[in-house]
């Protein structure tokens, strides 16, 4: 979904941020077939053996019980429900760069938008989810053809020597953040290689899955950047310059956007109420099932709360590019980069090779370095958004 702000990471980081985009895919291709590794153990007979199940059991296996399944529970959760916030953005910034002098202004369409993902406090189950996952996908692929044959049609008047090498110190990072935060896949890797009917061919699809998002992000952030080039905006699609043609676009955007919602919101809600409502003892408050399998009102109640929750954010904190970039920069950078490299340093110790202990750790010290510096500037330009003012 998030593709659409890549040209708007070429505008800071000119072929920088292209060489980012494919290194990115590289190194979390790779964090992502090391942290399934973490996942088996070999036998006494020298048979791999799946001995943990999850991002949080491998947590648990090297941060200790305690600990472990909490922290990367915090990650996740974090990570989905900003997710979740930044759809509600973009909701807005698409619908306001549809009708820029219409009377409703941007938080007002986010809270217009809110209102129609209020349903999703009511999915009971993944089937209705991937149902709207698959509606989502329809649609983005149709924008992308769009938006690319768009550009293509305009090759004429591509501004070929407005990418540059320089970077913008305080942008970049940003935009980096943002092309970290567009590769983050890796808490659902260990359920996806679990689920594969043959899962010998998990690093095979996870090298072709790489190497094509690299090659169609590249292209796509450096394509939409040549056709507006200085103009280009944090959604590309607002540079269309035809009102009506850019309605209709923006218009499939924000359904694609509503129907990507229900599948990080259903993922954060199942970890809330897997965390904390199962009942005593397991947990400190009541299960929200009933007898009959159905959920209870009250629990109903708590799903349609972190809807309410996730708009509110959105209106809060109004600011696509800056948020997108702080969480790439923060659990991007955490869950991709630092720990599955420690994890594998860990688990595997004793049994790595010494080039794969030092690009470990190469990796390591990558991730620290965007996300410090990362997490540091979103704030910096976070503040300075600020200064405008909140209208209320």
């Amino acid at each position: 979904m998030f593709i659409v702000s890549l040209p708007y990471a070429v505008l800071h980081g000119g072929y920088w941020a292209i060489v980012a985009m494919v290194g990115i895919a590289y190194i979390c291709c790779y964090t992502g077939k090391i942290l399934v590794d973490c996942l088996y153990e070999v036998n006494e007979e020298g048979q791999l053996v799946r001995v943990r199940y999850s991002y949080k059991g491998i947590a648990r296996e090297v941060f200790g019980q305690k600990w472990g399944g909490k922290i990367v529970t915090s990650a996740q959760l974090i990570e989905l429900l900003m997710t979740c916030i930044l759809y509600v953005v973009l909701c807005g910034d698409l619908m306001i760069g549809s009708f820029p002098t219409g009377p409703i202004d941007a938080r007002s369409w986010m809270m217009l938008c809110g209102v129609l993902l209020i349903p999703c406090g009511f999915l009971k189950n993944l089937h209705h989810v991937s149902t709207l996952s698959f509606w989502c996908m329809v649609a983005h692929l149709a924008i992308n053809i769009i938006i690319l044959a768009y550009c293509v049609g305009n090759a004429a008047n591509w501004a070929w020597s407005k990418v540059m090498f320089r970077i913008d110190i305080i942008e970049f990072p940003i935009a980096l953040g943002i092309i970290v935060f567009s590769y983050t896949s890796h808490i659902f890797l260990p359920t996806l290689e679990y689920n594969m009917v043959d899962r010998s061919k998990f690093t095979c699809m996870l090298n072709w899955s790489h190497i094509t998002a690299a090659i169609f992000k590249a292209l796509f952030g450096w394509v939409g950047f040549l056709t507006w080039a200085l103009d280009t905006e944090e959604v590309i699609t607002n540079n269309l310059p035809n009102p009506t043609f850019k309605g209709f676009v923006n218009i499939i955007l924000v359904v694609k956007a509503l129907l990507s919602y229900p599948l990080p919101y259903y993922a954060a809600v199942e970890i809330i109420e897997v965390t904390f409502f199962r009942g005593k003892p397991k947990t400190t408050f009541p299960s929200v099932w009933a007898l009959d399998g159905e959920l209870k009102v009250w629990a109903l109640a708590i799903r349609v709360l972190v809807v309410v929750f996730t708009i509110l954010m959105a209106i809060s904190i109004p600011h696509f590019a800056i948020l997108m970039g702080l969480i790439g920069s923060f659990t991007g950078t955490m869950l991709s980069f630092i720990w599955p490299c420690y994890f594998h340093l860990k688990i595997k110790a004793g049994k790595l090779e010494w080039g794969d202990i030092i690009y470990d750790y190469f990796v390591i010290f990558l991730g620290f370095l965007f996300g410090i510096i990362g997490i540091t500037t979103s704030f910096y330009s976070l503040v300075q958004a600020f200064k405008i003012g909140l209208p209320f």
